[in-house]
């Protein structure tokens, strides 16, 4: 067992539709949650990667093998909270260490309610799901004290085979800002963090389908006052604000039944 989860965790499943199954210990939320288990080879930005609302309903695999090294703060988040349905790691380090570090990853997790596991071959579950596609999974993280046994493990399969699947769901309206807001935050640097928008030079409206924060700040530095509006905004609307631009955002599930942004988009690229 890995140095840094010795005896501090309860422990945990994740369980594959396909029945395949992976004992660890759980760092979250306690409970269980469902998902399509997918992964993520980046080194950094696990951080980003939990508020990217892209990953709402999925659980995310991170397959460099040391995560939480550097904390979690309060400003480098891509949307207001956590959207992934839960998140699989290798080894949580034993100490966290960065000079802007609010809180520790375990945490952050506890925080959000997001239920983890680690303690797991991350490569070993990437491997499987290369070869085998992407399917539905479910985390359990067992009460202190508990032992994985064969009752619990049926209940995560059985959980992992009802989820629902992500093919037909829309995601865009789950995830999008229910109303219209003006977004001025820029990019941030060492000397003065994020910065505040003065002299813009273009308005730009932005489809909020599952947006990021960063794309927004990304924006605003290079002269774009930004409008962000939900996923369901007609382009009539739109067109009466009168933009410079028009930008559309990407976001998580299945862009097939979105008709509402394909009309909107058809509308625009006509008027």
């Amino acid at each position: 067992m890995l140095l840094s989860l010795k005896g501090s965790f309860p422990s945990a499943i994740l369980a594959l539709a396909d029945g395949t199954v992976f004992v660890g210990n759980s760092i979250g939320a306690p409970g269980s949650t469902v998902g399509e288990v997918v992964f993520n080879t980046a080194m950094t930005g696990y951080q980003e990667i939990l508020t990217d609302p892209s990953y709402c309903q999925q659980i995310v695999t991170l397959t460099y093998p040391h995560i939480g090294n550097t904390g979690v703060n309060v400003e480098d988040v891509e949307a207001a909270r956590v959207h992934a349905a839960g998140l699989v790691i290798k080894d949580l380090p034993l100490v966290a260490s960065n000079f802007r570090s609010h809180l520790t990853l375990s945490g952050y997790l506890v925080q959000q309610k997001t239920v983890a596991i680690a303690n797991l071959d991350t490569r070993k579950l990437t491997r499987h799901l290369r070869t085998h596609g992407a399917q539905n999974g479910c985390i359990l993280a067992l009460p202190a004290g508990q032992s994985v046994n064969s009752e619990n493990t049926a209940q995560a399969v059985a959980a992992a085979q009802g989820a629902p699947s992500m093919a037909g769901l829309d995601l865009a309206k789950v995830v999008s800002a229910s109303a219209p807001y003006a977004w001025t935050q820029t990019e941030w640097n060492l000397v003065g963090g994020y910065g505040n928008q003065d002299a813009p030079r273009f308005h730009v409206v932005a489809y909020d389908f599952g947006v990021k924060f960063n794309i927004l700040r990304m924006l605003a530095s290079r002269g774009c006052r930004i409008t962000v509006v939900p996923a369901q905004t007609s382009a009539a609307e739109v067109l009466a604000m009168q933009p410079d631009g028009v930008f559309l955002s990407n976001g998580p599930g299945d862009p097939e039944p979105c008709d509402y942004a394909i009309a909107a988009t058809a509308e625009l690229i006509e008027s």
